[in-house]
């Protein structure tokens, strides 16, 4: 026992020595992200930033826009402004992009950097690739970017997509400065190491799994040199003094939880691709609304369709039966090309059975309010529906009940990941709503803060005691 507790201060000595910094790095840039989070452009956002569709300009159909971008069955389809002209917004099944006019019908040409700077207001004009804020995946579809400084006092940058002519993102000097010291420290989001997405989550399970045998066995020694139930002599929990006291009596009430902080950023990775996403597939979505039904309206119809005040325009079809979705700034509208009403329950459970390629019925929960499956962290919206499936794999979809579009799939393992990732990183837990959630986690966050930061002291103590003897 001797040997053994001796090879577990020396091992917990030198990994805090090691990885303790970084540990400190991900608790402070964890702080930070709680109040400013990675630049991202929102639906609402977008909506905000477009003008109403202007109905004189619109004189192409949506299926003669599918036949000019060579998509006949879309993955999305979409009517908006561009600048001063209406644009149909195509995506194929394949991820590809095409923006076709909605008054020529002619498929729009790449966008120069005047034209972006028109779109998003005057200033300087960049060429950009790929950069910090558009490092990710999810920007392919719209490399390269005209990045537009605007010269005001925010320090604004607009991304437009030169592919086609969208706002892809916008950001603030103050968002990125805050980002260079929370989301980019916490992901370890270096753009040349994200940009390569494999050795990038390599790197990161590496890394914090190097961390996690540092809390796991310091939590063994705090426990193992607890004086309890017998004290030591002068009546101490603890044969430690000073520095070396705190990090034992702060490592024993908040290293559990600094451990479940490790643990579960460890997980986020899904290491060994133990869970399954919560994204539906583009197979489960393209299934869900096949067959693809033409919109078969021409432009007079579709103005009768949809809201006059929308800004954005969504096509979709939902069991062979087209859709418009009319987005306005604040709200929705849903209705049949038909001119009927959107979809009602059955035919959303009918769409979502054939998706799944299930007989059976799945038994169906209408959400009114946040719960622990849908919680309220993020643009996460109600009503919601829940369809419970008897599957092998025990799969819950969330569907939105507007449309029937499938928001979420989750099956055990998902659900599983909710708890392991959300529950113990996030702290997404029903009782820890609003301001509780917040309190919590600075409170655990600086106590772990304790913990890592006395150790350091004392690790590096140590060592330089023993360089300059």
């Amino acid at each position: 026992m001797k040997v053994a507790k001796r090879w577990l201060i020396l091992g917990h000595r030198w990994l805090g020595i090691g990885a303790g910094l970084l540990v400190a790095l991900w608790i402070g840039s964890g702080l930070v992200m709680l109040h400013v989070p990675f630049p991202r452009l929102s639906q609402a956002e977008r909506l905000a930033r477009l003008p109403p569709i202007a109905w004189d300009r619109v004189a192409i159909a949506p299926d003669a826009a599918l036949a000019a971008a060579g998509r006949p069955e879309p993955a999305a389809l979409g009517l908006e402004m561009q600048g001063g002209e209406p644009v149909y917004r195509v995506t194929g099944r394949d991820g590809g992009r095409a923006t076709v006019s909605a008054r020529t019908g002619e498929r729009r040409p790449a966008l120069t950097p005047e034209e972006a700077r028109a779109l998003a207001g005057p200033g300087t004009v960049e060429p950009v690739a790929r950069d910090q804020w558009t490092v990710t995946a999810r920007y392919d579809p719209l490399r390269p970017f005209h990045k537009v400084a605007l010269a005001d006092a925010a320090g604004t940058e607009v991304y437009v997509s030169a592919a086609t002519g969208e706002v892809a993102l916008v950001t603030t000097r103050f968002e990125r400065g805050w980002n260079w010291v929370g989301a980019v420290v916490h992901w370890v989001y270096p753009t040349p190491l994200r940009a390569r997405p494999d050795l990038w989550r390599d790197v990161v399970l590496w890394l914090s799994g190097l961390a996690i045998p540092l809390l796991a066995s310091g939590l063994v020694l705090g426990i193992w040199r607890l004086g309890w139930p017998r004290r030591y002599r002068n009546g101490a929990l603890t044969p430690y003094r000073g520095l070396a006291r705190w990090h034992h009596l702060s490592g024993l009430a908040g290293g559990l939880a600094l451990t479940g902080f490790l643990v579960s950023g460890w997980l986020s990775m899904n290491p060994n691709r133990w869970f399954t996403g919560p994204a539906p597939s583009a197979a489960l979505v393209a299934a869900q609304a096949s067959p693809w039904h033409p919109v078969g309206l021409d432009p007079a119809g579709l103005r009768r369709v949809a809201a006059s005040d929308a800004v954005a325009l969504r096509f979709t079809t939902l069991g062979g039966r087209p859709l418009v979705v009319s987005l306005m700034r604040e709200g929705r509208r849903v209705a049949g090309a038909d001119g009927g009403p959107g979809p009602d329950e059955a035919q959303i459970v009918v769409a979502a059975m054939r998706a799944m390629g299930q007989a059976a019925p799945p038994t169906v929960e209408r959400l009114t309010a946040h719960d622990a499956h849908w919680s309220g962290l993020g643009e996460r919206p109600l009503p919601m529906l829940r369809l419970r499936f008897s599957d092998p794999a025990a799969t819950w979809l969330h569907v939105d009940p507007a449309d029937g579009t499938i928001a979420e799939r989750l099956d055990r393992s998902g659900r599983a990941y909710r708890w392991l990732f959300d529950g113990l990183h996030r702290l997404d837990f029903s009782v820890l709503a609003g301001p509780a959630r917040e309190v919590a986690q600075w409170a655990l966050n600086l106590l772990g803060a304790v913990v890592v930061i006395s150790g350091l002291v004392a690790g590096w103590r140590r060592v330089s005691r023993k360089l300059s003897g």
